[in-house]
């Protein structure tokens, strides 16, 4: 299983600009609003694009979905782990968590590579 990362953490990761924030949502819900700096990466896109977005597979990767009900940020984090990332850490309570506490979010497309 995944280790989980905490609000609080991922914030401070974010902040220190020690973490790569992947949102497993994809499409018009990353469109709309995201982690700061977030990448998106939905479970079947990882096989394609992992080593193109996250090069460093011992880097610290933080992979959010909306909250603990959705599925989505476990397959991405089990597909990345399953390709040998070895820090991949689930923010569990997702980007409604987030957005809830007041931390800032981002809005619009993903920059393709």
């Amino acid at each position: 299983m995944t280790t989980l990362i905490s609000r609080d953490d991922l914030r401070k990761h974010v902040d220190d600009g020690t973490v790569t924030v992947v949102d497993a949502l994809g499409g018009g819900y990353y469109e709309q609003q995201h982690l700061p700096g977030a990448l998106a990466l939905t479970a079947d896109e990882v096989a394609g694009r992992a080593t193109e977005l996250l090069p460093d597979k011992d880097a610290l990767i933080a992979v959010y979905c909306s909250n603990p009900a959705c599925g989505n940020s476990q397959a991405v984090a089990n597909a990345l782990e399953g390709l040998g990332y070895t820090r991949v850490r689930k923010y569990r309570e997702g980007i409604q968590d987030w957005v809830e506490a007041g931390l800032p979010v981002e809005a619009g497309q993903p920059a393709r590579g």
